[in-house]
Parts: C-alpha cells; sequence; structure tokens
C-alpha cells in the first residue's frame, strides 16, 4: 500500500491570527510502534482556545497545529504497533492517544505516573515545520509516535464522544479521582460551566451526589448544566461575594464537601475555599494561568481543608472515559455538548466561536472540504531541531 506523502492542515503560524492552511510532509516510512491514521474526527479543547489566543505559549513553538482530542482510522502500523492493553494495531481500526511519554524517568517508572513526565508531549507541542510535522487532530492525516499512549476505540463510542475522552472527559475523572471520590449524598460544587464543567457535572450526578451546584455562564450553558444533572446553578455575574453567599444559602449555610477548579478564574481559588465545607475538599484543575488572586491559607487551615491539584490525564484516565460513555451512553444527550462538523478550512470560526463562549465543544471533520476554502500552501522548509518543552495541561 502506498502511503500518503503530505497532509492537509490547519496551522497555526501567530496568535490570534487565522489558521493557515498548508500541506504538511509526512515521514517516508512508518516507524517501529507508531502509526499513520486519518483523522476522523477532532473537538476543540480551552487549551487550543488558550494557544490560539497566545494566553498559553511556549519559546519556539510556532507554527504549529492544534488539536489535541482526536481519533483516527489506522492506515499502516509500524512493526510491532500495539495499544496500551498490547491490543496489535492494524489497517481500519480506530485509536486515540494520549501523550507521549518516556517510559524511564522517575514519573513514569517511580511514581507510574506518566501525566508527570518531563518529556511528555502532545500534538501542539509538535512544530510543523519539523519531523514528523504532522501529529495532531486539525490535520487530514496525523503520525501517531512510538512513544504516544494509545487506545483502541470500541465500535460503541462514536467518534466525537471519543475524541472529548482524550482530554475534557479524562481530564475530569482523574480529578475526581485525585479528590476521592464523591461521597454518597454529599455536596458538589463545579466552577465552570464549559465543557469539563457540564461533563463534570454529569459525573458528580452518577456519582451519587446528593446536591450538585454548577457556577458559571452565560444562561444558556447554565441550562445545559441543569440538564446535565445540576440541581441548582450560580451565575458568576453576581460577582465573588455573592458566588459564596449563594452556595452557601443553598447548602444551608455548610458549603459544599467537593469543589472542583474547572474554570481558571482568577478569582476561583478565593471562591473555592469560601464555598468549601468544613473538612472539604477543593480540586484544582481548571487554573492554567498566572493571573490567580490569592486566597486566604488561614481559612484552608480553619476549615481543615483537603487541596489537591490535577493535572490533565493519562492513558488509563483516557480508558475510564471510554468505559463511563459506554457506560452512561443513553443517561444524557451528550451530542447536545458539540456543535455541527467543519472542515479544516472553518477551523478558525469555530475557535472565534468557543473563544467567545458561542460553542461547548467544536468539532473538526478534515474530510469535509469548504466551498470557499484557502488554497493549501507549500510545505515549509525543515527547521533546526528545537529544545525539548515540558508538556502542558489542557
Amino acid at each position: 500500500m502506498r502511503l500518503p506523502t503530505t497532509s492537509r492542515a490547519a496551522v497555526l503560524v501567530a496568535h490570534n491570527q487565522p489558521l493557515q492552511l498548508q500541506e504538511l510532509a509526512l515521514p517516508d516510512a512508518v516507524a517501529p510502534g507508531a502509526a499513520l491514521v486519518a483523522i476522523l474526527r477532532a473537538t476543540l479543547c480551552g487549551t487550543d482556545i488558550e494557544i490560539w489566543q497566545g494566553a498559553m505559549s511556549f519559546p519556539g513553538m510556532l507554527p504549529m497545529v492544534l488539536g489535541h482530542e482526536m481519533v483516527g482510522e489506522v492506515i499502516a502500523a509500524g512493526e510491532g504497533a500495539a495499544d496500551a492493553l498490547g491490543r496489535p494495531l492494524q489497517a481500519g481500526q480506530r485509536i486515540g492517544w494520549s501523550e507521549s511519554v518516556c517510559g524511564h524517568c522517575h514519573a513514569c517508572a517511580i511514581l507510574r505516573q506518566p501525566v508527570l513526565c518531563p518529556s511528555r508531549g502532545y500534538g501542539f507541542l509538535q512544530r510543523s515545520d519539523t519531523p514528523p510535522w504532522a501529529t495532531a487532530g486539525l490535520s487530514e492525516y496525523a503520525y501517531v509516535t512510538p512513544q504516544a499512549q494509545k487506545l483502541i476505540i470500541p465500535d460503541s463510542t462514536p467518534s466525537t464522544w471519543a475524541a472529548m475522552a482524550g482530554c475534557a472527559a479524562k481530564t475530569v475523572l482523574r480529578a475526581f479521582d485525585r479528590a476521592g471520590g464523591v461521597r454518597p449524598a454529599s455536596t458538589v460544587a463545579i466552577q465552570g460551566a464549559g465543557a469539563l464543567g457540564i461533563f463534570a457535572t454529569a459525573v458528580a450526578r452518577v456519582a451519587g451526589a446528593g446536591k450538585v451546584i454548577t457556577i458559571g455562564a452565560p444562561a444558556e450553558r447554565l441550562t445545559m448544566a441543569r440538564n446535565f444533572g445540576a440541581d441548582h446553578t450560580v451565575d458568576i455575574g453576581v460577582g465573588s461575594e455573592g458566588i459564596v453567599a449563594e452556595v452557601l444559602d443553598l447548602t444551608g449555610g455548610s458549603g459544599a464537601d467537593l469543589v472542583i477548579d474547572l474554570a481558571g478564574a482568577p478569582s476561583v481559588g478565593q471562591e473555592g475555599v469560601g464555598m468549601a465545607a468544613q473538612r472539604g475538599v477543593y480540586a484544582i484543575v481548571g487554573s492554567t494561568g498566572a493571573n490567580a488572586k490569592p486566597f486566604p491559607l488561614s481559612a484552608v487551615m480553619g476549615k481543615e481543608l483537603t487541596v489537591v491539584g490535577s493535572l490533565n490525564g493519562d492513558v488509563s484516565d483516557y480508558a475510564h472515559a471510554i468505559e463511563f460513555f459506554t457506560a452512561f451512553a443513553d443517561r444524557f444527550a451528550w451530542d447536545d455538548l458539540f456543535s455541527a462538523a467543519v472542515g479544516l478550512a472553518d477551523a478558525t470560526d469555530s475557535i472565534q466561536r468557543m473563544s467567545r463562549g458561542v460553542e461547548i465543544k467544536a468539532v473538526i471533520d478534515p474530510a469535509i472540504a469548504a466551498e470557499h476554502r484557502q488554497p493549501p500552501q507549500p510545505p515549509q522548509p525543515p527547521q533546526p531541531p528545537q529544545p525539548p518543552r515540558q508538556g502542558a495541561p489542557a
């Protein structure tokens, strides 16, 4: 079988600028343990939006292909290529993949936490002008490196759901695990009403929470949160003091037993500590920026709070996310989270709509050809290798 030699991709060449359609080179051969896939679906994550805006940036990261939630059909598999469960990869299979990790550092080998691997790499940490060029979701084809943590997707899981499982869903499930789970009949407060917050609302509901409170905006997303299991919602328009006051009022003054930050706004820390119950747990997941407002450590001490951080997720969390979608496929209207699929030429519009809060989860299908799409640009000449960079939360 003759392999494709190039891939049409939507490339980020400058922050806050339209993505540029380019024809990227592909490796001449598929290395042992690697795979070449045709992207079936990619879903956009908040990290993609932050990178596009420049809020999350690394020296020398551009040009690059966005998208780290994706599912592809295997076109070719290298010798010995298998998923995380040891199942051989074959042409025609659908796979998703988590971060690439080294497998032998302290985090991988001793802590058994590959999400903390200092060499952890996402597709969006790969420059598109150096080999292997196309490793991310906004591309017709993607090269899945030997170190990537691969997972064969069951036939029963729609590609769009499986793509979301690759970051948003696995991040939420890892956060609940890091927080110790949900005590039956307890109160859970979710900070954020984006895709992660709404998914977390559903998780809290099926996990046995007695009361679920989702905090966010705009009103349409709060309505969505109620459809996904929230008993109460709080609009952030009431301000920090108002948010805390409403949560305390909804809990009879005791506060939430579990608070999960999936918003990352500067004020979430002080709000989360303020609304947490005595001996409650506060899980920090969404605060990736450097502009967080301080909160009193005396309140953490005085309430005897447990504060945990949770960074994205690895292939085990990915597998659990697929299991979750399988077990609760009919429990919620999952498709309501996703916008209609568009092609690569419309990816910039999708990013802009997500950045304005118009869409919750944009979907990209590279097979969709836009009527007036931008002509692809020629492949970029190879550049000198860049120094390795540590991965980032998503």
